[in-house]
């Protein structure tokens, strides 16, 4: 009983430091759009599958259509160059019409390779890393899954 007694407000002090941690977080946990330096989309103008999706996938939408010259940059090792992808933009955008509108590839809602490599993208800006510096750590991360797409030039 004495062991409990002097175990009990060590324990009662790493719940409080770990509840406070998770507080300053965000509801989940996680961290949220404003927490990065670089644009994210509204989730909102997001197909409902997107809106629906397990909220990785939904910050890898946000972060491809607020940033399409970094993710043009990015190639993709999914397999998905034989379905025409031309990077890991790709993945997430089929189109943008003359007049701005969005037309999604849901192919990414699927594919956990094409979000990872976005995932990391955002981490490694985060971090302060630029776009020559993302594509090595993407190809040296991700090349052994399957062959790159054909990046645009």
């Amino acid at each position: 009983m004495k062991r409990f007694n002097r175990l009990l407000p060590l324990t009662l002090a790493v719940l409080f430091i770990t509840s406070v941690g998770l507080v300053s977080c965000g509801a989940d946990g996680k961290a949220g759009p404003a927490d990065h330096d670089f644009a994210m989309a509204s989730v909102k103008d997001m197909p409902v599958e997107v809106q629906q999706a397990p909220v990785a996938v939904q910050q890898a939408y946000q972060f491809a259509v607020a940033n399409p010259t970094v993710l043009e940059q990015i190639p993709c090792y999914c397999g998905c160059g034989a379905m025409g992808h031309t990077s890991n933009y790709s993945c997430y955008v089929a189109d943008v019409g003359a007049d701005g509108e969005v037309a999604f590839d849901n192919h990414a809602l699927g594919c956990s390779i094409c979000v990872d490599i976005s995932q990391d993208t955002m981490r490694l800006l985060d971090q302060g890393k630029d776009v020559s510096e993302i594509f090595a750590y993407v190809e040296s991360s991700y090349a052994r899954f399957g062959p790159a797409t054909a990046l645009e030039q």
